[in-house]
């Protein structure tokens, strides 16, 4: 039993520490999106659904005898392939620089690429650990629960994933992350080759309970389809409102740990016994918390983040609780065991494939979130009349159960496709792998004039007058006197053919500053956001009517330096624009020691740095003061108060290696005084960041 447990135990804790670990290590190749780890899940979803297969077609379709040889023979292969790859690698699951991504254009695709060379095959047969050993220990234990060899296994997962951010991620570099991890597949599957080399010494008797369960019936079609529909609503649920907090309310990288945490934890208890799913507080803590969530959703302007994660995350938690709870009491017997846990695992790989890969296609927006709330109350609703009445069988119960759940998951999701493409309230919406895009025309505040303003989630990316005679006026974060209009207007090469570099396109207003011989050289990873720049829908004209010559580079910005640098030297800025951080999905990989380094590469000696860290919920200005400090910069706040002509609030970080530069009059009169400021906060750096320190 303890060996099993062990096992069981080992194989989750390693499951939920590689999703995290491998997940931060590859961001920065792709921007550092939310959506890369939307992404990353919807990998580990589709190859736990893999694995869990291989366990069912183990333990259902493979003579008793060689299941063992079979399952050690793939471990000992994983091991040669960890081994090959630690040669070649920094570590054996951290690819080497030669895998990043030299195009924005798949990256879904070369996602996946990655994930499955260097953790594909590990991944899988931890992921098929539990189902077999469970399966294996209940024939050698018949008389035995497996139900809380579940739980266990479902513990391992959470203290997996919490310990990430806790305790390994701040005190180990990503290289030796990788080490400490495959060496703890290695001692994993060494005891799994034990357990499984003492279970095929039982091969007699896990024969017989094999021969006495083929008269046993088997679980129907009816039934199969609620685990499916169960499981994905949970993983729906989880992936969207993971997605909403994230986007929705505040693109912090990593508060999708908490989510999944409670995701796990509801598998913890509904799986650890009946006392676990008190079905009626769970429903009315569901009700109570779907009316909080709505109301935060009307109100979401004016509260705190905290208030709107907790209404999400208790949203999130009573409807997990709702939909494992009904799978434990749905729960089959041992002999069903892998058919269960299968249906289970594709459930939640259909919930992941509609959020990461359809939801892009059918909305223009978040609404998969609806569809999950939807679903969730449609298996509420069938729970209170759950129990077989008059004539109808109990098979005849699960069937009825089935259809309404996943009428009501089809038909919720075919009218919110047709609100989210012809009434969304936007003239202009589009959704990609990078988020959803909008175009709006309103009135700013404190003016009279109408303009079209892009946002993405609940920031603002830009604004253009429609007037014709106020097209080229700086609007926004980057009127004249902002920081990024000083550090433009007051360097001593304005007008005499300036180097601008943008990290971070929007409507493109810098542009707007450009004088004849000018050149501009622009950093995007949205294609969305490029299009719309250069003129798509005739909203934008920033670009189209400048006098720069201007190029627009596609892809993260940090690949794209490192490959000019790499190619034909440095571009020799005059001045760099940072304009990255203004939402809470900063990229952290743009703003570490290592970052910096490249930047000043790519900077004139004569050069200034401007970064826009106006930001709801994130401090930056101790970051830049330590990397300021690093590299011996002089540095500057600049802040702007906001007029009526579309100019916002704004707050901007001025760098330079020579003081004079930030010593003119006019940015004298908006800076800062920083002569008594100082900071603890750690340098970040590639291996080592943590934006919990800097929330406000």
């Amino acid at each position: 039993m303890v060996l099993f447990a062990v096992s069981i135990f080992l194989s989750a804790f390693l499951l939920f520490q590689i999703q995290p670990m491998i997940g931060k290590f590859i961001l920065p190749w792709f921007g550092g999106t939310p959506a890369v780890w939307s992404t990353v899940m919807l990998f580990f979803q589709v190859l736990l659904t893999a694995g869990y297969a291989y366990a069912y077609w183990l333990i259902e379709r493979v003579k008793t005898q060689r299941q063992f040889v079979v399952h050690i023979s793939l471990i000992t292969f994983a091991f040669l392939i960890l081994i090959t790859l630690s040669m070649v690698w920094e570590s054996p699951v951290t690819p080497d620089s030669s895998w990043k991504p030299e195009s924005a254009s798949s990256p879904v695709f070369d996602i996946f690429k990655l994930l499955a060379v260097s953790v594909g095959l590990p991944y899988f047969i931890l992921a098929a650990n539990g189902p077999l050993m469970q399966a294996w220990f209940s024939r050698m234990f018949p008389d035995r629960a497996y139900a809380r060899l579940y739980a266990l296994s479902n513990l391992g997962s959470l203290l997996g994933l919490l310990m990430y951010p806790i305790l390994i991620e701040p005190s180990m570099s990503l290289r030796w992350q990788g080490w400490t991890w495959a060496l703890g597949f290695l001692f994993f599957g060494l005891t799994a080759i034990w357990v499984a080399s003492r279970s095929g010494r039982a091969t007699e008797r896990a024969q017989a309970a094999v021969g006495a369960e083929l008269g046993r019936v088997r679980p129907s079609l009816a039934l199969k389809l609620l685990w499916i529909a169960l499981s994905g609503t949970a993983s729906l649920f989880l992936l969207s409102v993971t997605n909403q907090i994230t986007q929705e309310v505040a693109v912090i990288p990593f508060l999708w740990v908490l989510p999944l945490a409670l995701y796990l934890l509801s598998f913890i208890l509904t799986f650890s016994g009946e006392s676990g799913y008190p079905r009626k507080p769970v429903i009315v803590l569901f009700l109570l918390s779907a009316g909080l969530t709505l109301f935060v959703m009307l109100n979401a302007t004016s509260l705190p983040i905290y208030w709107q994660v907790l209404a999400y995350c208790l949203l999130l938690f009573s409807a997990c609780m709702i939909c494992h709870g009904e799978l434990y009491l749905l729960r089959p017997p041992a002999h069903s065991l892998t058919t269960f846990y299968l249906m289970v695992s594709i459930g939640g790989a259909f919930g992941g494939v509609f959020v990461s890969l359809l939801a892009p296609v059918i909305f223009n927006g978040y609404w998969e979130f609806f569809v999950g709330l939807a679903t969730t109350i449609a298996i509420l609703l069938t729970v209170l009349r759950s129990s077989p009445e008059g004539d109808h069988t109990e098979s005849q119960v699960q069937n009825s159960r089935a259809r309404f759940i996943l009428t009501t998951f089809c038909l919720v999701t075919l009218m919110l496709a047709g609100i989210s493409r012809f009434f969304s309230g936007a003239l202009y919406a589009e959704r990609n792998f990078y988020g959803v895009i909008r175009v709006n025309e309103r009135l700013p505040e404190g003016s009279m004039q109408k303009a079209y303003i892009m946002s993405h989630g609940i920031t603002v990316h830009g604004l253009q007058f429609i007037e014709p005679e106020l097209h080229s006026l700086p609007t926004t974060y980057y009127v004249p006197e902002s920081g990024a209009g000083l550090a433009i207007l007051h360097h001593p090469k304005y007008g005499q053919a300036m180097r601008v570099g943008l990290l971070g396109l929007g409507v493109g207003t810098l542009v707007a500053y450009a004088q004849p011989g000018d050149e501009y050289r622009l950093y995007e990873i949205n294609p969305a956001v490029t299009d719309l720049a250069e003129g798509k829908g005739g909203y934008f004209s920033f670009l189209r009517e400048s006098q720069a010559n201007i190029t627009t580079v596609l892809g993260d910005a940090r690949i794209s330096l490192e490959r000019e640098l790499s190619e034909s030297n440095s571009q020799n800025f005059d001045v760099l624009v940072l304009d990255t951080f203004s939402s809470d999905s900063i990229p952290v990989h743009l703003v570490t020691k290592e970052a910096f380094a490249l930047y000043l590469a790519h900077l004139a000696p004569d050069g200034v740095i401007a970064a826009h860290i106006t930001n709801l919920h994130l401090d930056l200005q101790p970051v830049f003061w330590q990397l300021a400090q690093h590299y011996g910069l002089s540095m500057e706040r600049i802040n702007y108060e906001g007029d009526p002509m579309g100019g916002f609030a704004s707050h901007w970080i001025l760098m330079a290696r020579d003081p004079a530069l930030l010593e003119q009059p006019a940015m004298q009169a908006r800076a800062m005084d920083l002569h008594n400021y100082s900071t603890s906060l750690k340098l970040w750096t590639d291996d080592y960041s943590n934006l919990f320190q800097i929330l406000k």
